[in-house]
């Protein structure tokens, strides 16, 4: 069989917000140990705060992995490098365009209602396309940042519906 297969991967940034609440994770993990050494029922707080926050502290890591296989995309996402979950798949017959994010060959769509999904790195440097698609009655506006062989490959399956100017 000849099967066309491309994958790529990013890892989302952190934000301000992410870096906050990662700082306050720590800072509950540190008072909950403390915690602990009070005895009696603030161990079991300590012990539970501690716990939870090192069982929440990973899932804070977020990668995104898109995989092209045969005409079909899936998102999945990956926390903590360790948890992988596919949250969208997508055939080509059902995407409308692909375009660079920014490209003109979007502006038909900017109004449009529709479900909107980050799969980007949110790097400021990082150029994203979208995907828009639609799927079980919906449409959806994918942001993602494929690689050069999944461009080509994806050129090679549906060449009018890849804008890449």
């Amino acid at each position: 069989m000849n099967q066309s297969y491309a994958e790529a991967g990013v890892a989302r940034k952190n934000t301000a917000s992410t870096i906050a609440l990662k700082v306050l994770m720590i800072a509950l993990i540190a008072a909950g140990a403390i915690l602990i050494l009070g005895g009696g029922l603030l161990t079991i707080i300590g012990a539970v705060l501690v716990v939870v926050m090192s069982f929440l502290l990973p899932r804070l890591n977020v990668e995104y992995v898109y995989i092209y296989v045969d005409g079909q995309i899936d998102f999945d996402r990956i926390t903590g490098k360790s948890r992988r979950k596919t949250l969208f798949r997508v055939d080509l017959e059902q995407v409308e365009i692909i375009a660079m994010q920014g490209s003109h060959a979007l502006d038909p769509y900017k109004n449009m209602q529709c479900v909107k999904m980050d799969f980007t790195s949110r790097d400021k440097d990082a150029k994203p396309y979208i995907a828009v698609a639609s799927k079980e009655g919906k449409k959806y506006m994918i942001a993602f940042e494929p690689n050069e062989l999944m461009l080509n490959l994806i050129k090679q399956k549906s060449a009018r519906k890849l804008v890449q100017y």
